[in-house]
C-alpha cells in the first residue's frame, strides 16, 4: 500500500493488523482517483472509518487543502498518524479517535469530499447518508465504498448516486446533492 501521485508520491503506508481494517487497493483507490481528480485540488476531505488514511492522505498528496480522519480503533489511529507523520502531511490534519457517527453527529464542519469505507455488510449505509447529507458543500461529494454485490440506495434525502464503479470485491458509489 503505497501513496500513487503528488507531494508523497510513493511512500509506502502502514495499515493496522488483522482482519477489522480492509485497505483499499491500490488499483480501486487509483480508480477513485482518476475519476475524482479535478474535485481534489483545494478541497476539505473528511475519511471516515480511516482505518489506515490512505484515502484522505491520497487526497492531501494531490493538494487537498486540508483531511479530518475519524476512526474508532486506536491501532488505526496509531496508524494514521505514523502515515502522516511519514508523508510529511500532518499539518494538513485532524485526526479524531472515535465513532464516526458520533463524529459526525457533533461536527459543524462541512467537507467538499467525504470517503466512508465502513465494514462490509454492516448495513450502515443508509445512517451514513443521514449524517453526512448535511455535511458535504453544495458541489461536493461523498465516496462510498462497500463490496460488490452490496445493494446501496439511488436516492436518499437530497442525495443522489450519480456514478458507481467497481473493482474486485469492492464498489465505490459516488453521492452528489440533487
Amino acid at each position: 500500500m503505497r501513496v500513487i501521485t503528488g507531494s508523497a508520491r510513493g511512500t509506502k503506508l502502514i495499515a493496522p493488523e488483522g482482519l477489522e481494517t480492509r485497505p483499499t487497493s491500490d488499483m480501486a483507490k487509483e480508480a477513485i482517483f482518476s475519476a475524482i481528480q479535478f474535485s481534489i485540488e483545494q478541497s476539505r476531505i473528511l475519511d471516515l472509518f480511516a482505518g489506515s488514511g490512505q484515502l484522505g492522505i491520497e487526497a492531501l498528496s494531490r493538494g487537498a487543502k486540508s483531511a479530518v480522519f475519524v476512526d474508532s480503533s486506536r491501532e488505526a489511529i496509531s496508524c494514521i498518524k505514523a502515515n502522516l507523520t511519514k508523508t510529511k502531511l500532518f499539518p494538513l490534519s485532524q485526526v479524531a479517535a472515535m465513532d464516526c457517527f458520533i463524529f459526525l453527529k457533533h461536527s459543524r464542519d462541512t467537507f467538499d469530499i467525504i470517503f466512508a469505507d465502513p465494514p462490509y455488510n454492516s448495513n450502515s449505509i443508509d445512517e451514513i447518508l443521514k449524517y453526512t447529507e448535511n455535511k458535504i458543500s453544495d458541489n461536493g461529494m461523498i465516496i462510498v465504498e462497500t463490496e460488490k454485490n452490496e445493494t446501496v440506495p439511488e436516492k436518499f434525502g437530497s442525495l443522489s448516486a450519480v456514478k458507481s464503479y467497481r473493482c474486485g470485491k469492492a464498489k465505490f458509489t459516488v453521492y452528489k446533492k440533487s
